[in-house]
């Protein structure tokens, strides 16, 4: 290998995208906080009327491939979405326009048939605020299922990717 090449393989490592790698998982049912997230790309977005919040759906790689390719009932193993979520208010310079206020959390699914066989195909997680924080509610994962399951019909996901040209 050329010596010059050597400085750059930590810069290609940190480039190479997610597939869903889980370490250092918290006990119990919880799924680890995907390290690539935030380079994950935008396949929705949405806007809850109950808690005022406005919802960015990112996806890796194999989610954005599957979103692109209308394979998202089901979605393939492999594909992680995230949710982040930020409280609304309108602009003062707009007021027409509806801006994120304070990061409220960033919630992920990640589908693996088998591993999460018993919470419907998905492993679930969530972290609250800037800092990160883990959600360690006992049963969260069974409590996210039960949610999600007027959405079974649609591989218990309610987020539907936006068309793009």
């Amino acid at each position: 290998m050329r010596k010059w090449l050597l400085p750059l393989i930590p810069i290609f490592a940190l480039a190479l995208p997610s597939r869903g790698e889980e370490t250092n998982a918290p006990a119990g049912e919880r799924i680890a906080l995907p390290p690539a997230y935030k380079n994950f790309r935008v396949i929705g977005l949405s806007q809850r009327s109950d808690d005022q919040s406005l919802r960015a759906i990112l996806g890796n790689d194999v989610a954005v491939e599957a979103a692109r390719a209308g394979k998202t009932n089901p979605w393939p193993n492999g594909a992680i979405l995230a949710k982040l979520v930020w409280k609304q208010k309108q602009s003062a310079q707009f007021p027409a326009a509806t801006i994120p206020d304070a990061f409220s959390s960033v919630a992920f699914m990640i589908k693996d048939d088998a591993k999460y066989a018993a919470t419907a195909g998905w492993g679930w997680g969530e972290w609250v605020g800037l800092q990160q924080k883990p959600y360690d509610k006992a049963g969260f994962a069974r409590e996210c299922v039960a949610c999600h399951s007027t959405v079974k019909d649609q591989d218990w996901v309610f987020t539907r990717p936006g068309e793009l040209p």
